[in-house]
């Protein structure tokens, strides 16, 4: 009878200490490998509890959407202006540059040459300032 006792009794410590084993929190762990003692155990993203919200009405959705389309609206207005502006000084400016040409090309002095042999005896530095021009416009 002292056998069955005894192995009763080791039964008993070993279910104790199987007991007392989950009683005892997991945060007793050691130090962790990395050194980084602040970092905490990561939880799984399942058990994490999420919350719905805050719900809102119907009505204060449809004030929320008009009011976001109203804005956007207005943004698109902006930016059309903005857009129209800036096109408005580029053909401004295409109109200038054209302008500036024809001034030019009107205060220019013109000497025809007639005798193509005096092009033959000129120097290079003289040949580079002959430009070809249309003569019936002017």
């Amino acid at each position: 009878m002292t056998k069955i006792n005894t192995n009763a009794s080791s039964v008993q410590k070993t279910s104790a200490s199987s007991k007392n084993k989950s009683k005892e929190p997991d945060v007793i762990r050691g130090k962790p490998k990395s050194g980084r003692f602040w970092k905490n155990e990561k939880k799984k993203f399942s058990s994490i509890i999420k919350t719905r919200g805050i719900r809102s009405s119907f009505e204060k959705k449809q004030v929320l959407r008009q009011e976001l389309k109203r804005i956007k609206d207005a943004s698109r207005a902006i930016k059309a202006a903005k857009d129209e502006e800036k096109e408005q000084k580029k053909q401004r400016r295409r109109e200038n540059l054209k302008r500036q040409e024809e001034n030019r090309k009107k205060s220019e002095i013109v000497q025809v040459i007639t005798n193509t042999s005096k092009i033959k005896k000129m120097k290079k530095k003289q040949l580079r300032y002959i430009e070809k021009r249309d003569t019936v416009k002017m």
